[in-house]
């Protein structure tokens, strides 16, 4: 985890949907999980979760947002990086109310991985940054298991939801029409997922919103430097801070989501 990972074992695709093109990752056989990076960007801890759901017998897409790919995130690059996507016309860094341009591209990611995966639909968690794109990408039929793991944006707003209120009201009828749940993970001290965003959450979508929230002390405290120095507290569930070994509160997340996928997308 503290070395550059070359994804060798990943099938490097440009991908063009709606005009934009796009690489995205993709191993695995089996129904489709999109895979959404944290910031900043696919880091050997992404990649290895990616991995672990393309083990549990899934075909794993995921896209480059921002970035270098494979790369271990450390100070200077990864605030680059994070300066440069709260600039970009493809994100809404600091927008309650309203859906990063980005999730219109993934949405149709989403529709492609069904179309070559099969099964009977698609799964995806977005991280961080990318943390409520799962849940705007419900408006895409294909989607059927949306995990949140510490969704970030707004910046600027604790209890902002990065969703249009049309299209949260749309998500919520399609989870009580269908029987859908969403997935969602963060830390109780996580000084960028608070817990006014869960509420808000909760608020929104009811008991179709299921969240889990694990004790400051079960985060992995050897960390890149990216985490250590930027981020500061404890954050990524099933990434940086995850620790890796059995009976972790981390781990367990990481098979409650790997459940949750083979659940929803089972044959």
């Amino acid at each position: 985890m503290n070395e550059d990972d070359p994804l060798e074992d990943f099938d490097p695709r440009e991908i063009t949907l709606d005009g934009v093109r796009k690489v995205v990752h993709v191993a695995g056989d089996g129904p489709a999980v999109i895979v959404m990076t944290e910031m900043p960007g696919i880091s050997p801890h992404v990649a290895r979760f990616s991995r672990w759901v393309r083990d549990a017998g899934f075909t794993v897409y995921m896209p480059s947002l921002f970035g270098r790919d494979g790369a271990v995130p450390d100070v200077v690059g990864g605030t680059a990086v994070l300066q440069r996507a709260c600039m970009s016309a493809e994100f809404r860094a600091f927008a309650a109310n309203e859906s990063s341009p980005v999730t219109q591209w993934l949405r149709a990611l989403a529709r492609l991985a069904h179309e070559q995966s099969g099964g009977p639909g698609v799964g995806a968690i977005g991280m961080c940054f990318t943390g409520n794109f799962a849940l705007t990408m419900m408006l895409e039929p294909a989607m059927l298991a949306p995990v949140l793991s510490q969704p970030s944006l707004p910046l600027d707003d604790p209890a902002g939801i990065e969703m249009a209120p049309e299209e949260l009201a749309a998500v919520r009828d399609r989870l009580e029409r269908e029987d859908l749940t969403v997935m969602a993970y963060r830390f109780k001290g996580d000084r960028v997922c608070r817990a006014q965003r869960f509420a808000a959450y909760s608020e929104a979508l009811g008991d179709r919103f299921i969240a889990r929230v694990l004790p400051d002390g079960a985060a992995n405290p050897d960390t890149p430097p990216f985490f250590e120095h930027v981020v500061a507290s404890p954050h990524s569930v099933v990434t940086a801070h995850l620790i890796d070994e059995a009976g972790q509160p981390t781990i367990d997340a990481r098979d409650e989501i790997l459940s949750f996928f083979a659940e929803r997308l089972a044959a």
